[in-house]
């Protein structure tokens, strides 16, 4: 059989260009700085410079202000749809230097807010896609780049792209170090309100006090954890877990507090779902209750998301694993993941998906930088494992 990946040629200085391009657009994602404008500038560049290199292009509404860009590769119509993700948004940069989106390169990094989480991603699925495209291949089925919005936050450009677009496979370019991510963690928020009774300090028998009702409540979580989620380990991302994040309460040095509120986070493997994590902390909240008449909370679970996990056995896992061994001369790493992707909205949707990108250091750090060699050995594995999986 022919190699039809033979053709395919990464251009290191264009990948290189392109990647500077993008961390000089600032792209903050606006609910994380409210002064932000967010990634409209870098939606009007993308969606251009697609258009130029002849993809079709579409401008995707996740918000008022706020799209995604969607460029499709055209195949014959006889294969399978692969579809590549990134995000465009970036975490602020305090603490950085004065100018993190002047990219700086030195000794084969590039450096600049951006450059590893995840500008790098999304230049490498591009180039991909344009190598593909600059070789005279035609694919079997359809290539889909999907740039999209609000990752670092509530993923609100994911959860339209899914609305419309759909794939046999996806794989969402985060920077993995070159490992292929085939699960991660999910989370859940939850506040608990504790309510005491307001009462003068001198008066111990009027009031009820809720941080020390709280610290019950704390004690018991810190139980639930140590003997039951410690014993609920996946092979990949070890046990689930929950922490303490926020805790406010009381009004006066010398008032009994009325109230005191728990903000926690729980963070799930595959297997739990929504309605575990809440019948979980109901359940506890109810034992406090039978062991203290004076306990009183209310529970609101106000923000979730799945974990993701995706077979070994999968096509696209085979299908990434080859061409990376073919590329790269070793077999990859088949690893989970402990921070959450969009993956998981992907997964949810029907689409297989798995975490495959560059290498680097700095994720939301003052320093960050990515290894340009791993963004172009990324975007050559990305163009033959299109080839491939898109195949008939």
């Amino acid at each position: 059989m022919t190699d039809r990946s033979a053709g395919i040629i990464v251009n290191i200085e264009k990948l290189r260009a392109l990647l500077e391009e993008l961390i000089r657009i600032p792209s903050i994602n606006p609910d994380l700085d409210s002064s932000s404008p967010g990634e409209q500038k870098l939606s009007i560049y993308l969606a251009e410079y697609l258009d130029k290199a002849g993809f079709e292009v579409t401008v995707q509404e996740a918000s008022q202000t706020r799209k995604n860009v969607i460029a499709r590769l055209k195949g014959l119509g006889t294969g399978k749809t692969l579809m590549l993700n990134g995000h465009m948004d970036t975490v602020d940069v305090e603490g950085m230097n004065s100018d993190p989106f002047n990219p700086r390169f030195s000794n084969g990094k590039i450096y600049g807010r951006g450059s590893l989480d995840m500008k790098s991603g999304v230049a490498a699925m591009i180039i991909a896609a344009e190598s593909i495209k600059e070789a005279g291949i035609e694919l079997d089925g359809d290539l889909l780049l999907a740039c999209v919005v609000d990752e670092e936050y509530k993923s609100i450009g994911t959860e339209a792209l899914v609305k419309e677009y759909s794939a046999d496979g996806a794989i969402v370019c985060e920077p993995t170090d070159m490992g292929i991510g085939i699960a991660h963690k999910g989370f859940a928020w939850e506040r608990i309100l504790v309510k005491g009774k307001a009462a003068h300090g001198s008066k111990p028998d009027e009031g009820i006090d809720a941080i020390m009702k709280a610290a019950k409540l704390l004690a018991a979580i810190h139980e639930m954890e140590e003997k039951k989620l410690r014993s609920n380990n996946h092979p990949l991302l070890g046990h689930p877990s929950i922490h303490a994040s926020l805790i406010t309460g009381g009004t006066g040095i010398s008032t009994y507090p009325d109230k005191c509120v728990v903000q926690l986070e729980r963070r799930t493997v595959p297997g739990e779902s929504q309605d575990d994590v809440q019948m979980e902390m109901e359940g506890l909240l109810k034992d406090l209750t039978r062991e203290d008449a004076d306990f009183n909370a209310e529970l609101s679970l106000y923000f979730y998301r799945s974990p993701m996990e995706t077979a070994k056995e999968s096509e696209l896992v085979k299908t990434l694993s080859t061409t990376f061994e073919k590329h790269m001369g070793e077999k990859p790493p088949i690893e989970g993941f402990s921070g959450w992707a969009d993956t998981a909205i992907i997964s949810s949707a029907g689409i297989p998906a798995v975490l495959f990108g560059p290498a680097g250091k700095g994720l939301h750090a003052a320093e960050e930088y990515v290894d340009l060699q791993s963004v172009t050995d990324s975007a050559r594995i990305l163009a033959e494992t299109a080839i491939a999986f898109c195949s008939n």
